[in-house]
Parts: structure tokens; C-alpha cells; sequence
């Protein structure tokens, strides 16, 4: 039977993919990704502020956990679809619960960062 990891741990591999999962780019990864299948351009265009490296890095670390499927087609131009894997889906399941919660209680979170109640 497998072990489960262990985050708390310093040396767990488990804490490399907390990074590609949870780093700002991951979750907004994940997210565009759970609507369905895209090409390198659409997710750049979907996510803004994402320079090509960052995005290209980012979709490598997922593909590498096996929460990304790469699929390249052999014409010209090329195109390569990047969708996700059913693990995958149940990442990006998991981020988008924080990413909602984030979204709902903003105003909460800017009122206390700004000290006033809200």
C-alpha cells in the first residue's frame, strides 16, 4: 500500500507538488483547464499577467505531477492542447473551492487589510 505524504515533513516530495499546485499560477492553471481543453495561446490570453515562461513552466510542473495531458499534433503550424488528467480534475476541483472562497469574502479580506470591520 502507498503512504500517504507527509507536507510537514522537509524533505517530502509532497511539498513540490503543494508549489505546482498552490503557486499562483498553478491554481489559475487549473482552474482555465477544469472548463476543458486549450491551446498555449488561449490560457495565456485566460490568465492575465502570466508571461510565456511562467506558463510554460507551470503547465511542465503539471504535466510532470500528471494533473496536465500535453498533446502535440504533428502539422504546421504546430498545436499542442493541454487538458487535464482525472487527477488533475480533482486538483483543480480542490483549488477552486480556495479560489471561490477567495473570491466571495474579498471585500471581508480588503476591509480588514485596510483595518475597518466589514
Amino acid at each position: 500500500a502507498a503512504h500517504r505524504g507527509n507536507l510537514l515533513a522537509e524533505a517530502c516530495p509532497s511539498r513540490e507538488v503543494l508549489k505546482h499546485v498552490t503557486s499562483r499560477w498553478g491554481v489559475l492553471v487549473l482552474m482555465v483547464l477544469e472548463t476543458g481543453t486549450h491551446r498555449f495561446s488561449e490560457l495565456r490570453r485566460s490568465i492575465g499577467g502570466v508571461s510565456e515562461k511562467m506558463l510554460a513552466q507551470t503547465l511542465q510542473w503539471l504535466e510532470s505531477d500528471g494533473l496536465v495531458e500535453r498533446i502535440a499534433y504533428d502539422v504546421v503550424p504546430p498545436h499542442v492542447d493541454y487538458s487535464l488528467t482525472p487527477l488533475g480534475l480533482e486538483a483543480a476541483e480542490k483549488v477552486r473551492q480556495l479560489s471561490d472562497w477567495i473570491e466571495v469574502n474579498l471585500p471581508r479580506v480588503m476591509a480588514a487589510q485596510s483595518g475597518k470591520a466589514a
